[in-house]
């Protein structure tokens, strides 16, 4: 397998990949914030019901707004890296092999090998490629042609790193845990 393709100097790319990276590592505070929010009301409709519950009212508002403030983080984070990324744009190129992921952008370049991977997850817009736990890179399926984005579909499937929420769970891979090694070759 070879698939090239390349990474027009769009303004508005390196800021979808900003969101969309800052999305994956950003989504825990969503999660703490919502709890947080359901803590403090459930302390705030305790303080209503009881006669002890002035002393709660006010732990009860702190939670609420911190859970608010929690939840607002990460869209003010996506926010501010869509506006600053925009002055990255440059052109830049990919060349996906059996072996490796290799990007350039500008004078830079960087690669991955499939090796390294341990779970690709597909978005609308992007496959999001983990090494470990952290989201190393994306690859932009929109600049690819069809035929080349089933074939590295096919090639993430055949690889077990690419699959659905209930193939990765009976698989043991729940979460964001990496798999406790590499899928083994195959032969033949």
């Amino acid at each position: 397998m070879h698939i090239h393709f390349d990474v027009p100097a769009d303004p508005a790319y390196p800021g979808r990949v900003a969101a969309v990276l800052s999305g994956v590592r950003l989504r825990r505070y969503t999660v703490i914030g919502a709890w947080l929010v359901g803590l403090g009301v459930v302390g705030l409709a305790l303080a209503r019901v009881t006669e002890w519950g002035d002393k709660f009212s006010s732990l009860s508002t702190a939670l609420v707004v911190g859970g608010v403030l929690s939840m607002l983080y990460a869209p003010f984070v996506r926010y501010k890296a869509r506006r600053r990324s925009g002055d990255y744009a440059v052109e830049g190129d990919y060349d996906i092999t059996d072996d490796n992921i290799m990007m350039r952008s500008g004078s830079e370049s960087g690669g991955i090998a499939w090796e390294g991977v341990s779970r690709v997850v597909d978005t609308p817009e992007f496959w999001i490629v983990y090494v470990g736990r952290m989201p190393a890179t994306v690859i932009p399926r929109g600049l690819m042609s069809d035929e080349d984005a089933e074939t590295l579909r096919a090639f993430m499937a055949e690889r077990e790193l690419l699959g659905t929420l209930a193939d990765r769970c009976q698989r043991g891979l729940i979460g964001d845990a990496a798999p406790a090694s590499a899928p083994a070759p195959r032969t033949g």
